[in-house]
């Protein structure tokens, strides 16, 4: 298929690398920022563009992966061409492109995405929805040459798996910042907790969350728990976010268990 990149971020990135190396034609990458555009259509042998009124026509594809903000917007310029185009999004809604075009289709690679760290694509779940099922097939066979994980999800689903994801990942990433930060105040190194961090996510790879949950708040150990408030005694927001996580893990211990 000869597919036109509209983005130059990580995700656009990833998803150029896979389709070119899957057998696939870059055919452009556009960016408002012409070095980015350039960077990347250099690695994919594709053409470079900051326009979008330099749009190649000999496209069959056009994938947006912008900001979600964006996406509209660019969705207006590109209908002109009356080209297929998919988003990448996981919180935006296939109508954001059917307000301007019936040939519309969502392209979402659920994964967290770096320039500078390979992602074995293979494995990354690809979510598909389109305008019609002429549209899902097609956006689907393609998924399937870069991704041994494809789904047919609309966008209620997507939008409610988007969310998730940001829980499963975005959250604690942020914790993980928290941690590094009580741990440098003493000056204690983060790679302490890295082999905890890798353990608790094998763990879940083969068993459900609310089976291997741990800690004092899973116990009732309020012992435990007041002492790590009183540590927290000069950082009242971080007493805050530790009482609602550990009043977060009891409620769901109790609502899977019962009342002890």
């Amino acid at each position: 298929m000869r597919i036109t990149i509209i983005g130059s971020g990580n995700v656009a990135t990833h998803l150029a690398a896979a389709f070119k190396n899957a057998g696939h034609v870059i055919v452009q990458v556009y960016s408002r920022n012409m070095q980015n555009a350039a960077l990347l259509a250099y690695h994919v042998k594709a053409e470079a563009i900051d326009s979008l009124d330099a749009i190649n026509t000999d496209t069959n594809l056009f994938v947006i992966a912008v900001k979600d903000d964006a996406i509209g917007p660019i969705a207006e310029q590109l209908a002109k061409y009356q080209k297929l185009m998919a988003h990448t999004s996981g919180a935006t809604d296939l109508y954001t492109l059917l307000a301007f075009s019936d040939n519309a289709g969502v392209f979402y690679p659920l994964q967290t995405f770096s320039k500078v760290k390979e992602v074995d694509f293979l494995k990354v779940p690809v979510c598909i929805e389109g305008a019609d099922e002429a549209i899902a097939k097609l956006l689907t066979e393609l998924a399937q040459t870069v991704s041994n994980n494809v789904y047919q999800i609309d966008s209620a689903k997507r939008k409610t798996l988007h969310l998730a994801a940001v829980f499963a990942n975005n959250f604690p990433n942020y914790l993980y910042n928290i941690a590094q930060q009580l741990l440098a105040q003493q000056n204690l190194s983060f790679d302490l907790l890295r082999p905890l961090i890798s353990e608790t996510a094998q763990t879940v790879q083969t068993r459900l969350p609310n089976e291997v949950q741990t800690g004092p708040a899973i116990r009732n150990d309020e012992n435990t728990m007041a002492f790590h408030l009183q540590l927290l005694q000069d950082q009242p927001e971080l007493q805050q976010l530790y009482e609602a996580l550990s009043q977060g893990i009891i409620k769901l211990d109790i609502t899977a268990h019962g009342d002890k």
